[in-house]
């Protein structure tokens, strides 16, 4: 679908970063979810585009390799689109989940992987 460009006032702005979460949404997608518009807004995870495109499944597992420290995390991506930890823990974003896990700010993006190696970022096409 071609991106058209709008321009909004201070308060319609505010609103929707009022709605938004944290790292994870742009104006676009609160308003897609506002408006109902498509079917990741009935996920609130980050993930969930990368499921509605197909190039993740629910259930799928999820590593992070910290070779230099000689540790290893594991996640599966929910149906919601977010990423479940080994304890139970859900996170909403990829960077939120490497922060529960090993307490430090990460991009999960580039940190979490497929059992095939490739990275979340790759997998959205960002790299």
């Amino acid at each position: 679908m071609p991106a058209h460009t709008i321009t909004v006032d201070a308060e319609v702005f505010e609103c929707l970063q009022r709605e938004a979460q944290p790292l994870i949404d742009t104006p676009n997608s609160v308003l897609s979810r506002l408006f109902a518009l498509d079917s990741a807004a009935a996920r609130p995870g980050a993930l969930a585009p990368l499921i509605d495109a197909g190039k993740l499944q629910p259930g799928q597992r999820l590593t992070w390799r910290r070779r230099n420290l000689g540790q290893e995390y594991h996640a599966h991506v929910t149906a919601e689109g977010c990423l479940q930890l080994d304890d139970g823990r859900v996170c909403g974003s990829p960077s939120g989940a490497c922060d529960a896990v090993a307490h430090c700010k990460v991009n999960g993006w580039d940190a979490w992987r497929t059992d095939e190696g490739m990275s979340l970022s790759v997998l959205r096409g960002r790299r």
